[in-house]
């Protein structure tokens, strides 16, 4: 059974409709609030359980949660229902994050503009893996993929703190990787680039820059769609079909690896 944080909408939806369309059943927890300090508009209750439905509909059970991965104890309960529930967690796709407050230079970002992106975009996933690793390792199996990005790999102006983040994401995944290695509980990390924000699963993270930079969203597809050598965006299901690679027995000798799917942005 798979769980995915930041499931109500976006890459989260696609990934889970894509684990349900392969057989898995699914725990789906997104904060389904907003958050102050978060210029837009976060994940709701009526998305996840869209989310939920759709996964249902491919023969799915699931079970839902709203879980603010800021929050240890709501991570802990969730956990303890899921294996309340399925027995085990074989998957965690930590994919929760946050795009903003974003938009300024290094030296002019707060310190609970910093704290808050570090909090929800790394230390997030840091303590979903805490949470489900002692389970992980007492089966001797399971399969955790982190969802960074390619400002995981090089630098973008004016979003230092996410690139900070996802960054960490990128050691966290290699570290825990060894720490795990032994008991056969792995541990990779994928790179998207720019996700086109499809609109039938909600998505809305390169709005969300575009809005953060001051343009235009049809200015900064074409930037971006430019910029990548396959000169084309990165769709959805593009990234869901490699965490699923990640997650399955397929990639049984892949830990500590970073996919990176972004129509060859970051090989330049």
């Amino acid at each position: 059974m798979v769980v995915i944080t930041g499931a109500a909408r976006g890459l989260g939806r696609v990934t889970a409709w894509e684990c349900a369309a392969q057989g898995a059943d699914l725990v789906l927890l997104d904060i389904c609030a907003d958050l102050p300090g978060v210029p837009y508009p976060l994940g709701t209750p009526g998305q996840l359980e869209h989310t939920a439905d759709l996964c249902r509909e491919q023969g799915a059970a699931v079970l839902t949660a709203a879980v603010d991965v800021r929050e240890r104890s709501a991570i802990d309960e969730a956990v303890a229902r899921t294996t309340d529930r399925f027995g085990r967690i074989d998957v965690v796709v930590n994919n929760a994050g946050i795009a903003a407050p974003s938009g300024k230079p290094v030296h002019e970002i707060s310190d609970d503009e910093w704290e808050l992106m570090i909090n929800v975009d790394l230390t997030g996933a840091w303590r979903m893996v805490k949470a489900v690793g002692k389970r992980m390792c007492e089966q001797r199996s399971g399969s955790i993929v982190n969802v960074s990005s390619t400002a995981g790999l090089v630098g973008y102006r004016h979003f230092a703190a996410y690139v900070a983040a996802k960054h960490g994401i990128i050691g966290l995944t290699r570290a825990a990787a060894l720490d795990f290695a032994p008991m056969k509980v792995r541990v990779n990390a994928v790179c998207p680039g720019s996700v086109r924000d499809d609109t039938s699963a909600e998505g809305r993270m390169l709005a969300e820059i575009a809005r953060a930079l001051e343009v235009s969203v049809g200015e900064h597809e074409q930037a971006f769609t430019e910029a990548q050598p396959m000169n084309s965006l990165v769709e959805p299901d593009d990234v869901a079909h490699a965490v699923v690679y990640l997650a399955c027995d397929e990639s049984r000798q892949v830990t500590g690896s970073v996919l990176t799917v972004d129509g060859g942005f970051a090989a330049r």
